[in-house]
Formats: C-alpha cells, sequence, structure tokens
C-alpha cells in the first residue's frame, strides 16, 4: 500500500490562509480541520481539498483523518472526498452553505468498483451539481450522507459493483440512480424520483419512495419512523459563535427535518465541550474533562487508550468530525456507557487494538434494568472494525445493555482484507449483542464475525434494514459450525426472546474453502410475538457452500445454481 504525506503547514485553516474574515476567530479543532469561508478565493478552496483528496483517494487503512468545514455562503467548487474524510456545512439548515460543483465519491481508483468505497461522510449542504446536473456519492459501507440537499440528481455507483449506503434526513430534487447498488436503506428524505433494484432496499419515512413491493422488487416501504433523534451537528450562529445543535426526539415521522426552517432541538455552546486533540490527549485527559461535565468533541486523528472513555453523566454528548478512531491498547472496551438517561454518541469509528478486548463499544453496564424510553441513548454512524489497518481482536465489537438504546446506521466490521487479517489473527466471535430491552436500529450493516454476526437476547426489538456477509475465512466446516448446525446465523434471536420484529433483512454467503455450508441464515424462536419481514439469502461461494435455508429451515436453498432466494415473512 503506498502511503502518500504533505506537510500541515500546507493544510492550516482558512483562518491562517492569508485573508480577513471579521468573524471571531475559531475554537483548536487541530491542524486537519480546514475550515472554508465563501471570501476566500475559489482556488484555493480548490487547491486544500484536491491536496487531501490526492492524499486520501487510496489511503484505505491509512493513519490520517480531515474535515473541511464549509461556513454559510456560497461556493464553486468540486469536492472529491476520499477516504477518512468528513465534509461539513455550518449552517442551522443545508441551504445555507451551499456548494455549485460537486460533493462527490468516486470508484476511479478501483476501476469502478466502489465495494471498498467506506469511511467518509458529508452532511448539512446544498449541491448544485456543474456536471450534467448529477452529483456521485458512489459508496458502500460507513459512507453517511445526512442532511444533504441535492438540487440535481443524485448517482449512487460508478458503473462498478456498489454494496450498499445509508441516506438521512435529505432532499434530492432530481432523480436518485442506485445502478448497481446491491442494497441501500433511506431514511426521512424527499426524493424525486429513485431508479435502481437489486437485493434489498428499504425505505423509511421516505416522501415520493419507489414504486414496487416485495418480491416483486427489492423494495421494503415503511411509510413513517416511530421514534428517532437527529444526528448533533456543529454550526455557526449569526455572530460567528460555533454550538452544536442537538435535535430533538420525535415520533411518527415522515420526510426531513429541515424542510420547514430549523429542526426542534437545543443549541449546546461550544464553551460546554472539550475539544479532544490528536497527540495531545488521552484516556485519562478525556475522562478528566468529563469528570467535569463536559461533553466531548473529537477532531480528526488516531486515539490509542489506556484505558476505557467512561460515559456516566445522563445526556453526554460526543460529536466525532473526521472520523476519529479509539484504539483500546490493554484490552478494555475503548468506551463504556452507563445505565443513564439521554447519551448521544456520533460519528466515532472504534478499531480493535492487539489485546482481546471483550467489547469495543459498551452501552449499559450488564444486567441494566433501567426504563429510557422518555430520553433514550441514540448513537449515530458508529463503525467498529476487527484488523484492516493492524492485526486485532475483540471478542465483541458493540454490546448495548441498556434499554430503549436507539442505533441509526451502524457498520460493525470485522475485516476480510488489509493487515492482520486470518481466521487465527483478527478474532472477534460477535459482530453486535443486545442484550436490553426495546432496542431499536435503523441501518445495520454487520459482517465476518466468526460467529453470530448479531445477537439479540433482549425482548421488543425493532430492526429496519440488516446487512450481512457471512465470514469468508472458515477453513473447513469443522471450525463452523456448533450443536450439528452447520455455520452461525447472519442474525440470531435468542431462544428466550418473545417479541421481535424486524423488515428489510439480507444475509449473504461468499465462503471461500470447499465444503462449507451455513444452515441457515436467520434463526429465531417459534414463538407468536416474533415477526420478520421480507428476507433475502444469497450465496456466491467460490467452494460450492451454500446457506441451506433463508431462516428456521424454511425457504430455498441459496446456493451455486440458485444464489438468491427470497422469503417474505416469517411466520
Amino acid at each position: 500500500m503506498l502511503l502518500f504525506f504533505i506537510s500541515l503547514d500546507s493544510l492550516q485553516s482558512a483562518n491562517s490562509a492569508g485573508y480577513v474574515s471579521n468573524e471571531k476567530p475559531a475554537p483548536d479543532f487541530g491542524p486537519n480541520v480546514l475550515i472554508f469561508d465563501p471570501t476566500m478565493p475559489m482556488e484555493t478552496i480548490q487547491e486544500k481539498c484536491d491536496t487531501v483528496f490526492n492524499q486520501q483517494e487510496r489511503s484505505q487503512f491509512g493513519v490520517n483523518r480531515y474535515a473541511f468545514f464549509f461556513k454559510p455562503g456560497n461556493y464553486s467548487v468540486d469536492v472529491n472526498v476520499g477516504y477518512y474524510t468528513h465534509v461539513i456545512g455550518l449552517g442551522m439548515v443545508p441551504d445555507d452553505a451551499v456548494i455549485t460543483g460537486a460533493v462527490r465519491a468516486e470508484g476511479d481508483w478501483f476501476r469502478g468498483n466502489v465495494t471498498h468505497n467506506f469511511w467518509r461522510a458529508c452532511e448539512n449542504l446544498a449541491v448544485i451539481p456543474a456536471e450534467n446536473n448529477t452529483n456521485r456519492w458512489a459508496v458502500s459501507q460507513a459512507a453517511p450522507f445526512r442532511r444533504m440537499h441535492i438540487k440535481g440528481n443524485l448517482v449512487l455507483h460508478d458503473g462498478g459493483w456498489a454494496s450498499g449506503g445509508f441516506i438521512s434526513d435529505s432532499k434530492i430534487d432530481g432523480r436518485i440512480n442506485s445502478g448497481s447498488q446491491q442494497q441501500w436503506y433511506s431514511r426521512n428524505s424527499e426524493f424525486g424520483e429513485w431508479k435502481g433494484n437489486n437485493w434489498n432496499m428499504v425505505f423509511q419515512g421516505i416522501i415520493n419512495s419507489p414504486g414496487g413491493m416485495w418480491p416483486d422488487s427489492a423494495f421494503t416501504i415503511i411509510e413513517r419512523t416511530p421514534v428517532i433523534r437527529g444526528k448533533p451537528f456543529l454550526y455557526i450562529d449569526g455572530s460567528g459563535e460555533y454550538h452544536v445543535f442537538v435535535p430533538a426526539l420525535v415520533k411518527d415521522t415522515h420526510g426531513n427535518s429541515w424542510a420547514a426552517g430549523k429542526p426542534e432541538g437545543e443549541s449546546i455552546p461550544i464553551g460546554q465541550f472539550y475539544i479532544v486533540l490528536e497527540g495531545k490527549d488521552t484516556a485519562e485527559s478525556i475522562n478528566a474533562a468529563l469528570k467535569q461535565n463536559k461533553n466531548l468533541l473529537f477532531t480528526p486523528g488516531l486515539y490509542y487508550l489506556s484505558r476505557s472513555i467512561e460515559i456516566t453523566r445522563p445526556g453526554t454528548i460526543v460529536l466525532g468530525l473526521g472520523i476519529p478512531t479509539l484504539i483500546p491498547k490493554n484490552g478494555t472496551p475503548a468506551m463504556e456507557i452507563s445505565d443513564v438517561n439521554g447519551v448521544k454518541i456520533a460519528g466515532i469509528l472504534f478499531d480493535a487494538g492487539a489485546e482481546e478486548s471483550p467489547t469495543l463499544l459498551q452501552v449499559g453496564e450488564e444486567g441494566s434494568t433501567k426504563d429510557h424510553s422518555r430520553n433514550p441513548t441514540v448513537l449515530h454512524d458508529i463503525f467498529c472494525r476487527v484488523g484492516g489497518m493492524t492485526a486485532g481482536t475483540a471478542a465483541a465489537s458493540l454490546t448495548i445493555n441498556s434499554n430503549n438504546v436507539i442505533g441509526d446506521h451502524f457498520w460493525i466490521w470485522r475485516a476480510d482484507h488489509g493487515s492482520g487479517v486470518g481466521w487465527d489473527v483478527n478474532k472477534a466471535k460477535n459482530g453486535v449483542i443486545v442484550n436490553g430491552n426495546d432496542v431499536i436500529i435503523y441501518a445495520l450493516f454487520v459482517e465476518h464475525y466468526q460467529e453470530y454476526q448479531t445477537l439479540w437476547n433482549g425482548n421488543g426489538g425493532r430492526c429496519y434494514f440488516y446487512q450481512c456477509e457471512l465470514p469468508y475465512d472458515p477453513p473447513n466446516q469443522s471450525s463452523w459450525q456448533h450443536d450439528g448446525v452447520k455455520g452461525w446465523a447472519g442474525y440470531k434471536v435468542s431462544d428466550s426472546v418473545q417479541t421481535h420484529e424486524a423488515w428489510g433483512l439480507g444475509v449473504y454467503a461468499f465462503l471461500r474453502h470447499t465444503g462449507v455450508d451455513c444452515s441457515n441464515a436467520i434463526e429465531v424462536p417459534e414463538v407468536p410475538g416474533i415477526r420478520m419481514h421480507h428476507m433475502v439469502a444469497m450465496s456466491f461461494s467460490r467452494g460450492g457452500g451454500e446457506i441451506s435455508f433463508v431462516i428456521n429451515g424454511v425457504g430455498e436453498s441459496a446456493n451455486r445454481s440458485n444464489p438468491k432466494s427470497m422469503l417474505s415473512n416469517y411466520p
């Protein structure tokens, strides 16, 4: 892998770029936050964006992280978004910061294949596309597209393979063309038109969702979102002061939150946040700030932690800018959240360390029992990784013990490529374990763990969209089986659970070694309170391996001669 390095001095924010601004100086967000102002020469902004992209285009497992801030105003630039780059508008609504040109993700570096276009984000901007009235956001997992207004068309592929993504709280005036996208989740947005239909696509709370219904199409249409709190976001007020806006908890919603202007919610001054800086802060300094009742704003960087970050205060906000990455050094969780009300965690990548952690992110202590329904903890854009950058190991990646937690877009990944990858190297049993009751997860992506990808032990759970790939690398059947069952289900609801419901589930197998099969894509208890809707199992196994049944011994086998098996409902 080639790594390209550029001088940090050349990437200082617009506040040190040689022009005069009447606004107040920005807080110290570190050298890898680039702050752009509409009074800057557009060619200066373009040069800085291009310099970062040229470094980050192929840096799939690189160490650099960046955030671009666009203050309210109008810009004429083309922002090509590479790895670990987060593009952010600093207005209260997307139309406050308008880019004529593009905010785009491409597959040029991989011959149009965007199945590796991970770990990048854009939010809170309006884009007037300059090329054919079309903006391209060709990505797969861990690439959230939030609070965006595309004043034209949007394309979600680049001619080659594409493997899923996420749109939320957005408006696309024209046509969305998903093309080769295999699966996609869209929530609380407005579309002019949707074109594209492959394996598993869920539309929830969408104005003008596409026609066609499962199983004739891959579409699952859910008219409303039962309960959600939007992702907190950074903005500048009229006097130039920075704040974090925390959207209100809302129920039974349809369409985006900003169509009528400022959404419901609360503004928190930046002074109530401890700004975490790479190379300066440690677990000790971060925990000390938390004990002083500060919220946390993580700036771009890698944070190696000698102990867990401990969130104990109700209502604490942890907001990541530029895909900050938390890595435990001593076999602890990277972050532990107490069983308290209203914590908000957003935009963090949790990466496993060399010493095995029991989990990377823990929400609530084991045995948590409190009712948080009036003020739940909400997790947005949470990404976990075991292996890939370096060898790492964790028994689980995300463990939810608290009740009433809301998850809003997760990619939980045991690496199948990169460094430190192998059946006996990046060991990890489970991706997600849900022990709490009444947990809701929107857009859950979990891949390649060695036992159950998702293990749901709590009652009252709901999952809206699930994408799962079974591990590629079991060397033989004897190493990947239990209790007379071949393999491990991609989605497991424990036998003790009495109530659970899920919509739009896809489980895929690409088993590399001959003679390795999986009995069931999904396993659930056969009780009246379990309802599963719109399931698909697929197999592309090199060794001829199959998924024998979609769920509980029901549904056709997915194998080399019949790669796709769909089931509308169970029971």
